[in-house]
């Protein structure tokens, strides 16, 4: 059932990475959600360097609930005040395969709240 799934996913994020691509300008922002934790990076494709990453292990988050959608949410805003800091304003969004609602609506919210424009 898994590999099913997984193969529907890889086809779409196949088909989305088609459109979606990160330049110096505007680098795109990539999330990743496990069952447990969620992943996010500012990604430059052109150079391939990763510029900016959050996730839900960093230690400077200080999550105090286990509710995935707010943990999402902290990621979100961690990943946008490091892009902010680091001088980028504007990023493509990279669902990366998975539907945009739940932790991934969540996480692009936070990054919006935090000054990202997408």
């Amino acid at each position: 059932m898994s590999n099913k799934s997984d193969a529907k996913r890889s086809k779409i994020k196949k088909r989305i990475r088609r459109i979606v691509f990160g330049s110096q300008e505007r680098p795109r922002l990539s999330v990743f959600r496990s069952n447990k934790e969620i992943y996010a990076q500012v990604i430059n494709d052109v150079d391939q360097k990763t510029l900016v990453a959050a996730s839900s292990k960093d230690k400077d988050l200080k999550i105090e609930t286990t509710d995935k959608i707010e943990i999402s949410k902290l990621v979100g805003m961690s990943v946008g005040k490091k892009a902010i800091e680091a001088g980028i304003k504007s990023v493509s969004f990279d669902r990366n395969g998975y539907i945009y609602h739940g932790r991934i609506k969540s996480l692009a919210e936070g990054a919006r709240e935090a000054g990202l424009k997408f």
